[in-house]
């Protein structure tokens, strides 16, 4: 379920896109529709506009909509932790280290430390 509400998440996403850079910039950005007046298209500069200014609101409300069934699904989905780091066990989410045979955890052994200095010896 979640898949399908996801591929049309993206879907709308991109489709926002194209539809936001299809609108006429008015600051000289990314606007490539154009929608001037001058020739006797299919649709004059402003239905075209709010065509694609209605296009726009619903595909942003789309995809709030699937924005926020994808979060509630992903937070059903979870076990009762509502953390995103997982827990295994120990302190900070570490499992002690087990020797089979015994019961409880142990730690590693420290290595030895050198007694006094080491000085080569020379044949």
């Amino acid at each position: 379920m979640s898949t399908v509400i996801l591929l049309i998440h993206v879907m709308i996403a991109i489709a926002l896109v194209g539809v936001i850079l299809l609108q006429r910039s008015e600051g000289g950005a990314l606007g490539i529709g154009g929608g001037g007046g001058g020739g006797g298209g299919f649709m004059t500069g402003r239905s075209a506009g709010d065509a694609l200014t209605r296009t726009t609101t619903i595909l942003a409300a789309c995809f709030f909509l699937t924005s926020l069934t994808l979060s509630i699904l992903a937070s059903h989905n979870t076990a009762s932790t509502p953390s995103i780091v997982p827990t295994s066990g120990g302190e900070g989410g570490l499992t002690p280290l087990t020797i089979p045979g015994q019961t409880e955890p142990t730690a590693p052994a420290a290595p030895a430390a050198p007694s006094g200095p080491q000085v080569p010896q020379s044949n």
